[in-house]
């Protein structure tokens, strides 16, 4: 599985016969582009988790829509000008916790504690979680109050994914949160089984340190946390145990 980071919350992950883009804002390495030139006869899918700017750019994804087999967006996207720029019959929307497939992909909606949606995308070659804005979003300067409803909510969307599998999950560490950035991400591992993690949302912060106390004994997996646009790894599985390289 090749993966290259874009910006932010984006990402092209290769495998097999199938290219899939998530949340493809801002491209500052035009890394799409060549993804898409060396395609082959891959199937090319498109998702944006949901509307805010740092997530959804109408007119990027239209730059590429010829080569795209389908857009699945957040159903909070219909009705904005963005959308309206993509080819209605190859777009498919999705509310929280739907399911779609076909004979290379299947595609499932979860919800988020922030707008819009998260997605898990099972092909023959591979399975990809990406959270969106799905996070433990604990602000240290906020009220108990807020905090409490930012845990409970968290918790709640959690349980639906309890023991889900992925061979890799992208998810946020915002450096804004401070010393929580990473309370999200630690318990999403805990309560999961994803066999990567790769972190993101961190733009303008430094790269995330994986903490000793991070994951549960016998628990550890392989973490990446790009920094660079345009950076690119190969997640390769050995033996069961996998790397980054």
């Amino acid at each position: 599985m090749k993966i290259t980071y874009l910006f932010n919350s984006g990402f092209a992950v290769e495998f097999g016969q199938v290219l899939l883009v998530f949340d493809d804002y801002k491209d500052p390495a035009h890394a799409v582009a060549r993804c898409l030139r060396a395609r082959g006869q891959k199937s090319v899918f498109f998702f944006a988790s949901h509307g805010h700017f740092d997530h959804f750019n109408g007119e990027e994804l239209a730059r590429f829509a010829p080569q795209v087999t389908r857009f699945f967006l957040s159903s909070d996207i219909k009705g904005s000008r963005g959308a309206s720029l993509l080819p209605a019959e190859r777009v498919t929307w999705l509310a929280p916790y739907e399911d779609w497939s076909d004979e290379t992909i299947a595609v499932t909606s979860y919800s988020s504690t922030d707008l819009g949606t998260s997605f898990r995308v099972a092909t023959q070659e591979g399975t990809v979680f990406h959270a969106g804005d799905f996070n433990w979003w604990d602000w240290l300067g906020d009220t108990h109050e807020n905090r409490q409803l930012a845990a409970n909510g968290f918790h709640k969307q959690l349980r639906r994914l309890e023991d889900m599998e992925a061979d890799v999950a992208f998810f946020p560490v915002d450096g804004r949160l401070g010393a929580s950035k990473a309370k999200g991400a630690k318990e999403f591992c805990a309560a999961t089984q994803v066999r990567a993690l790769v972190t993101m949302h961190n733009v303008g912060y430094p790269q995330f340190e994986v903490p000793e106390d991070f994951f549960a004994p016998g628990r550890a997996i392989p973490v990446w946390s790009p920094t660079l646009p345009g950076e690119t790894r190969e997640l390769v599985f050995l033996d069961k145990k996998g790397e980054f390289r």
